[in-house]
């Protein structure tokens, strides 16, 4: 909390980032690190907050690095002896001669035990971590019982406002002082679906109650004078309870033909747009037509009937002609199909009671839509440390020797290839 003083000093400027630093702490580099490999162990304590919560967690990301220095994704990394170099091995702490001891851990540093693409699938499935996830949704299934129960209670001339400021609250209160989620980014989660959705819900229910009512969406088209013109009828809607909530409860297996349906013209079209381009070059099959469509193709055909050496010509459009009445087919299925089941959701509506439109709108629209963000929130946390071990693995990967000596290599390889070539310099 920011003192009076303190804004008195300020000329009463409420103006916030002169109050609150907003900018991120420096990254600081470690240059042993850079030059012997390893992660600096105070980067890994730094993300104690994990650790806290999954203690194990990090032994199995985590191993302490050998003196002779490893990668920090699992490779070990280039000795005096191996390499050539024994200004390269004392940097990275060996010993030169064939009888030097076994490399001692170097205190400090640490080294990634898995390969980086193995991070987040490690992370994910730790027991800990696991554990961790599934006390996050027990304690956001308990809220959501919670406020369910006080939803579906509301009542006709309630106050929005009211109700929104009571569930944030209760909603910030519930997440105070859990680890690694930020109570605020979960209140903000729901002030944001407040002003997206809920909000509009709840003053239709304030007004009306809760009413499932469909309406016609009705487009008036301009003429080309500007003045109003012909009213075109684009379908129906229900703002409370919109049309894809009907479908999921009550016309699933519906929906499943219509997503197979859409597959199956999808691959229909691919297979014809792949003949086009297979054989759409200049002497490809497609060469002698302005426009490729059932018509050329067919009076294409009629014309090279009989012709022996159009045989192959023949043979793709005839598979043109095919494949497009199988397009055709499936996509006036597909119209049958949404047409219908359009027609039954439509007559579902007046069938609801009201305890079905309460289950309709605050379990599946409005607490399923928030469940779904604060889900999202587990998955920034995984990300969040995923990134950042990664980041840091990818920092110290290669020591600065190592690099050195690679560069090294590859310039003589270069001078190699350019002295055959005659470019040899001195």
């Amino acid at each position: 909390m920011v003192r009076l003083a303190v804004t008195e000093a300020n000329g009463y400027n409420l103006n916030l980032p002169r109050y609150i630093d907003s900018s991120e702490p420096e990254d600081l580099q470690d240059i042993e690190a850079h030059l012997k490999g390893g992660i600096p162990e105070r980067d890994i304590d730094a993300l104690a907050p994990y650790w806290s919560v999954c203690p194990n967690l990090k032994s199995a990301l985590f191993s302490p690095s050998p003196a002779g220095g490893r990668g920090t994704g699992g490779e070990p990394g280039i000795s005096g002896t191996a390499s050539g170099s024994p200004s390269l091995a004392n940097a990275r702490g060996w010993c030169p001669g064939p009888e030097r001891a076994a490399p001692q851990a170097r205190k400090g540093y640490l080294h990634l035990t898995v390969d980086k693409p193995a991070i987040k699938p490690t992370i994910h499935a730790h027991p800990e971590f696991a554990a961790f996830i599934a006390t996050m949704n027990a304690h956001f299934a308990s809220w959501r019982t919670k406020a369910a129960a006080k939803l579906k209670g509301l009542q006709p001339g309630f106050h929005p406002k009211e109700l929104i400021a009571e569930l944030s609250e209760d909603l910030l209160a519930h997440y105070q002082n859990k680890p690694l989620i930020d109570a605020y980014d979960i209140y903000q989660h729901l002030l944001d679906y407040w002003a997206q959705t809920l909000q509009d819900d709840c003053y239709l229910i304030a007004a009306d109650g809760w009413k499932a009512t469909t309406y016609r969406v009705l487009e008036t088209k301009k003429g080309k004078d500007g003045k109003p013109g012909k009213t075109v009828d684009k379908g129906w809607a229900c703002d409370l309870v919109p049309k894809p909530l009907i479908v999921a409860r009550y016309y699933a297996k519906e929906q499943l033909a219509i997503d197979r349906l859409t597959a199956e013209v999808d691959s229909a079209s691919a297979r014809l747009t792949e003949l086009e381009e297979e054989h759409g070059g200049d002497e490809g099959a497609f060469s002698e037509l302005d426009k490729i469509n059932k018509a050329s193709v067919s009076a294409r055909l009629r014309e090279i009937t009989g012709d022996k050496d159009a045989k192959d010509e023949a043979r793709v459009l005839d598979e043109w002609l095919s494949l497009s009445a199988q397009e055709t087919e499936l996509k006036k299925q597909l119209r049958d199909a949404e047409a219908e089941l359009d027609a039954m959701a439509y007559a579902h509506y007046p069938k609801l009671t009201e305890a079905e439109v309460k289950s309709l709108v605050v379990d599946d629209k409005w607490l399923a839509s928030l469940d779904a963000d604060i889900h999202g929130e587990m998955d920034r946390v995984s990300q969040r440390l995923t990134q950042r071990v990664k980041e840091l693995a990818e920092r110290y990967e290669t020591p600065l020797p190592e690099l050195t000596h690679r560069v090294a290599e590859l310039e003589a390889k270069v001078n190699r290839h350019l002295e055959r070539m005659g470019f040899a310099w001195r």
